[in-house]
């Protein structure tokens, strides 16, 4: 299943690209399940990123690795790559683009990729992930707006 959104925001790519830091992934972080981070490495290739996922009954480890990140002069991008998932995804990876659209303006775009254990649960998930990261957008627009301020 793939999911793919967009979000301008009014900072330079390269300001956009500085700004994705463990600050601004705690800011993302849903309303449920609640999340905690118990690993943050960044978004170089390499790096690790891994949350315990909070549900009622129970807890889920994520853990995901970045597999691929680029500069250049149109945008930058990084990629993970899910390597421990919750039980409910067999497979994951989110490409996040930021897309320089001239000195004042770019755009984040979250490209997501996932596979369910089958396809009922999968089709089932999609409005739930979708909704998720939906609720980014204004996320976005409020920190990358405060971070001019700053």
């Amino acid at each position: 299943m793939r999911i793919n959104l967009s979000t301008q925001v009014a900072r330079p790519y390269l300001e956009v690209k500085a700004g994705f830091t463990e600050d601004l992934f705690r800011s993302l972080n849903p309303p449920f399940p609640p999340v905690k981070l118990l690993r943050f490495d960044g978004s170089s290739k390499g790096d690790l990123v891994s949350l315990e996922l909070k549900f009622i009954f129970f807890k889920q480890t994520w853990t995901s690795e970045i597999v691929a990140d680029q500069t250049d002069e149109r945008e930058f991008f990084f990629i993970d790559a899910g390597r421990k998932l919750p039980f409910f995804l067999r497979r994951w990876r989110h490409k996040h683009r930021v897309v320089n659209q001239g000195e004042k303006h770019s755009l984040i775009v979250d490209e997501i990729d996932y596979t369910a254990p089958n396809a009922l649960l999968g089709l089932l998930l999609y409005p739930v992930l979708y909704l998720q990261f939906a609720l980014r957008k204004p996320i976005y627009k409020r920190y990358f707006a405060r971070k001019k301020k700053e």
